[in-house]
């Protein structure tokens, strides 16, 4: 059988193309390498020709795709010789900075909103050794305090305005190009901060020969991209980003002050990346739109009961956006599709349990009322 080094994390496995030394100290967990899963059943459910992906950033060291940009900043926070991080978080960054700050040694003090957090990433940052601030406010509020305590206290911010995170997270767009040989045609994510849908286009900038270049293909690298050897691919996607309704700063074309979702994640009315994220779709073509938090639960539960896979409430706007466009035509026949799954479903449990239909049976022990149980319910 022959032998295979052992998968130690995107750093390692990306070095040429972040900024990272060869003697830079990696703190990692052996993020990314997350798989791309094809759908099978809901595009017969949609009734369309098309080949939908989920990318599944809940197989992440923490269960979201945060880990890909905290490898990043915890790593180069440390490099710089900082003792401690901060953030303010809604519950995915807070439970990856209590994670690689632990690797790393150091401290890590986490804002969040007052009973506005998934107990499954609030147990995650406590468990962690966090230092775990509540203030009775939203996220906007929290990031609005980190930005200000930074300057005068001995803390490195780990939020997506941190460069370093979205420098982790457009590893995702590599690791899908080199799955499907190709970039897709649309990717289609959920959008809180919009770091990541920004994260992703550099990826897929970086990996494309559009306009010859691949440092002229995007303008967030200031034609400085570490990866300017030559390029994997010459097509990149137009970029989807989709908004829970209560919080949906990009379709008003203004932020809104008290954003409201059962999509936790991306209950953000201030993203930080908001010109980024507008660049990114007038640059890929592609668009912003928002769904529903029926909608979003929807689709969050037919993706676990036909495909497999469980997912938290945010995540799943992208699929429900998606599966909308392309129902409608406006993501046409024949297309490729990616869909970001930000964060594992077992960090809001109550949120999953509670839009359950499947009752629990209860029975005595005896084979023949299990057997009984078995008969009734198979389909």
């Amino acid at each position: 059988m022959p032998f295979r080094s052992r998968y130690t994390g995107l750093i390692d496995r990306y070095r040429d193309r972040l900024p990272v030394h060869d003697d830079t100290r990696i703190i990692s967990l052996g993020e990314g390498n997350t798989p791309l899963i094809r759908l099978h059943h809901i595009p017969d459910i949609i009734g369309k020709d098309v080949d939908i992906y989920v990318k599944y950033e809940g197989l992440n060291p923490t269960g979201s795709f945060k880990d890909r940009g905290m490898t990043m900043a915890v790593t180069k926070a440390v490099e710089e010789g900082s003792k401690a991080i901060i953030c303010a978080s809604t519950g995915n960054t807070s439970a990856a900075a209590a994670a690689y700050a632990a690797r790393a040694g150091i401290t890590a003090f986490v804002l969040i909103p007052e009973g506005k957090i998934a107990q499954g990433k609030l147990a995650q940052a406590m468990m962690h050794g966090s230092v775990v601030i509540q203030i009775q406010g939203n996220f906007d509020e929290g990031m609005a305090l980190v930005k200000q305590v930074a300057d005068h206290a001995p803390v490195t911010i780990v939020n997506s305005i941190n460069p370093y995170r979205l420098q982790g997270q457009k590893t995702a767009a590599f690791e899908i190009v080199e799955e499907l040989g190709r970039a897709p045609d649309y990717h289609c994510l959920p959008v809180g901060n919009a770091g990541n849908i920004t994260a992703h286009w550099i990826g897929y900038c970086e990996y494309s020969s559009a306009g010859g270049e691949v440092t002229k293909a995007c303008k967030f690298c200031d034609g400085n991209c570490r990866f300017a050897g030559g390029a994997i691919v010459g097509n990149r996607p137009k970029m989807v980003g989709y908004q829970a309704a209560g919080s949906a700063p990009f379709m008003r074309g203004k932020m809104v002050d008290d954003p409201e979702t059962v999509a936790t994640a991306i209950r953000i009315g201030h993203p930080q990346s908001w010109d980024y994220a507008w660049q990114v779709q007038k640059e890929s073509g592609g668009w912003f739109d928002e769904c529903s938090d029926e909608l979003i639960l929807a689709a969050q539960k037919l993706l676990a009961e036909k495909e497999g896979v469980f997912c938290e409430p945010a995540s799943a706007t992208s699929l429900a956006g998606a599966m909308r466009d392309i129902k409608s035509g406006k993501i046409p026949e024949g297309s490729s599709v990616v869909c970001t799954l930000t964060g594992h479903g077992l960090k809001d449990p109550d949120t999953a349990i509670a839009q359950s239909t499947a009752p629990l049976i209860n029975i005595k022990p005896t084979l023949d009322a299990v057997k009984h149980a078995i008969l009734d319910n198979l389909n």
